[in-house]
């Protein structure tokens, strides 16, 4: 069973069930709506992404987090993504 929770010097994390890759990439974006639908998918990105629930260690802000495996899948979703 994998782990329920990630911590990292940032945030502590709770992956998405619905993950295909269940690590955390290099680029980053935080997402600061904890109820927000993402359809990863629906990008249609070109490398590996993975979606967790996350806590923000900083300010205690909860929100999502989306971590990318490439830069440009990262301006991609900045891009395109706008909240519910």
């Amino acid at each position: 069973m994998p782990e329920a929770t990630i911590t990292t010097d940032s945030y502590k994390l709770f992956p998405s069930p619905r993950n295909v890759h269940r690590e955390i990439f290099l680029h980053e974006v935080f997402v600061p709506h904890p109820y927000a639908l993402i359809d990863l998918p629906a990008f249609r990105l070109k490398g590996k992404h993975s979606l967790f629930a996350a806590y923000r260690l900083a300010d205690g802000k909860m929100g999502q987090l989306v971590t990318f495996e490439l830069a440009a899948d990262a301006a991609t979703f900045n891009a395109k993504f706008t909240p519910d």
